[in-house]
């Protein structure tokens, strides 16, 4: 079964580009096109895609802004951003608004497919400079905070649920938050579906608010005092 597909670029002739792109890849089946953020939203809402191809730097409403409200309003769309730009101010906000892929617009078609084949299963599907922009993050990061002793956490999760909720928080995906804390990724997948259902929420992006709202973690570039 073909994975269908919204396209939103503001750029008329990238957007017609990666429509005929997908056009000619196996398994993609293109449903609609838009040229901002508020016309992916509401394609979103007519057409209900399995994956929208999201750029991020958009009049009217940006990637990122109309990432969140498909994701609040849609769960049932996933979204991957193919963009220029892989920097920390427009990498981290659009993974936190709930994207499931980073993608920047040198990638071949087979990296889209993949990419959108990734995010339809389940799992991360990220760029190779993406991915190293990530481990780089990760690797300069400082060391995550041990709970206090007799620390109570909210809602009842545990300090390694809470590692990995820091983890999701900092935009890592389930492989790399297995490498980090060295357990495979079916343990991360079953400390995520627990600490969903303890925190109640049903996203990666609901539970990276919650954990900013509970001050269990930092957004990039704040600061604690």
């Amino acid at each position: 079964m073909n994975a269908r597909v919204v396209v939103a670029d503001d750029q008329s002739v990238v957007r017609e580009g990666i429509v005929m792109l997908l056009g000619l890849l196996p398994g993609i089946e293109v449903v609609g096109a838009a040229k901002d953020g508020e016309e992916a939203v509401a394609l979103v809402a007519e057409l209900a895609p399995d994956v929208v191809l999201m750029d991020l730097r958009m009049p009217r409403c940006d990637g990122a802004e109309a990432t969140r409200r498909i994701r609040k309003d849609h769960p049932g769309t996933q979204v991957v951003v193919l963009t220029t730009f892989a920097d920390d101010d427009s990498l981290f906000p659009a993974l936190q608004a709930g994207a499931r892929g980073y993608l920047t617009k040198d990638a071949g078609g087979e990296e889209i497919v993949r990419a959108i084949q990734a995010v339809l299963s389940g799992e991360a599907g990220l760029s190779p400079s993406v991915q190293r922009r990530l481990l780089e993050r990760v690797t300069t990061s400082p060391p995550l905070p041990a709970p206090a002793a007799g620390q109570q956490l909210p809602d009842g999760l545990t300090p390694r649920e809470l590692e990995v909720l820091v983890l999701i928080a900092e935009g890592l995906s389930n492989l790399e938050i297995a490498r980090r804390l060295h357990i495979s990724q079916a343990t991360v997948k079953s400390h995520i579906n627990n600490l969903f259902a303890k925190a109640g929420v049903r996203d990666r992006a609901q539970a990276v608010r919650y954990a900013y709202v509970r001050g269990l973690a930092q957004p990039p570039g704040s600061t604690v005092t």
